[in-house]
């Protein structure tokens, strides 16, 4: 009878030499090594829709979150450069006390309450009679209406410069054919203002009438026709269907308009630089004087958050009170 040799003892599954597993048992050993604790897998269930918003996260705080914040630190300091040095609230006393701040900050605020109320009004007219089933050529009107809103601001306060000229604007041409005297329409402190309602009306009137006629046109025809059984009138049916029912849009429409107004530059730079006698200077106007005539970045920095202040303490209260109630 044969001894076995020691080779022959080795255990089975395994190499008589180095005692690696051989056979049957290497699988074992790639499994285990595939769910060691140190080699995580990095796209998982879990981990794909964190790397999928990743991209939008990062450019969000390179270029959104860190310029806020930095604009924030250099409201907090006087200088530039290397000379900058730190100053607290300095920068919001100073705009406390300061004029002609308070003068931009007025030019603005009237703007905004004669402009936006007269641009919603023209646009929700508009929007009801487009939304009219006795107009021809809807879709004509409706892209006629909403030209204008792709206009570049630039090129619609160039324009309008020429429309509004003293001497051979257009507007005094036409009003010359009434009998009506030339009106100084960018040269009075009054008229300067209302050339720029003008510009802005009529830039953003069809687009806000646009956003009325989607929500219209959204109404269920039942209502209406309910309505009219119980001996409502047109009015009445506005009133008690077609306003509740553009309730969201409205808010919408107000709290953007009321932004756009407060953040208001272009048409009053193009069109009057500010003036006559800072007539229609406002807040951003300020700010980029500030910022890039007089390289006051600490203070140009102050005036954008107390703007931004002014612009949330607004939107909350025009939410609050436009809102739904519960």
């Amino acid at each position: 009878m044969a001894l076995a040799s020691p080779q022959d003892a080795s255990p089975r599954g395994t190499s008589p030499a180095t005692g690696a597993p051989t056979g049957r048992g290497a699988p074992a050993r790639t499994r285990s090594a595939r769910t060691r604790p140190g080699r995580r897998r990095l796209l998982t269930r879990g981990s794909v829709p964190y790397l999928l918003i990743m991209p939008a996260v990062l450019g969000f705080a390179v270029f959104k979150a860190y310029p806020i914040a930095a604009s924030f630190w250099i409201s907090l300091t006087t200088g530039n450069g290397e000379a900058r040095q730190y100053t607290g609230l300095a920068n919001y006393r100073r705009l406390l006390d300061d004029p002609l701040f308070w003068t931009a900050l007025k030019n603005t605020a009237l703007i905004l309450v004669v402009q936006v109320p007269l641009m919603l009004g023209l646009a929700l007219l508009v929007a009801l009679g487009l939304n009219s089933a006795k107009v021809w050529l809807r879709p004509l009107w409706r892209l006629g209406v909403f030209v204008p809103s792709l206009t570049g601001l630039v090129a619609a306060g160039v324009m309008f410069s020429v429309i509004l000229n003293h001497e051979a604007g257009l507007l005094n041409w036409v009003l010359s054919l009434f009998g009506i005297d030339r009106v100084n329409w960018l040269g009075s402190p009054f008229w300067a203002r209302v050339g720029v309602v003008l510009v802005i009306t009529w830039h953003y009137t069809g687009y806000n009438a646009v956003m009325y006629l989607a929500g219209l046109q959204g109404v269920p025809k039942e209502l209406y026709e309910a309505a009219m059984v119980d001996g409502a009138g047109p009015v009445r049916r506005f009133l008690s269907i077609a306003l509740p029912q553009l309730r969201p849009i409205l808010l919408l429409t107000v709290v953007l308009s009321t932004i756009g107004t407060l953040q208001l530059f272009d048409e009053p730079y193009v069109l009057t630089g500010g003036g006559p006698d800072n007539a229609t200077l406002t807040v951003t106007m300020y700010l980029y004087d500030n910022g890039f005539k007089y390289f006051d970045f600490g203070y140009a920095s102050a005036l954008a958050y107390a703007l931004a202040l002014i612009v949330s303490v607004l939107g909350i209260l025009q939410v609050r009170l436009m809102g739904e109630r519960r």
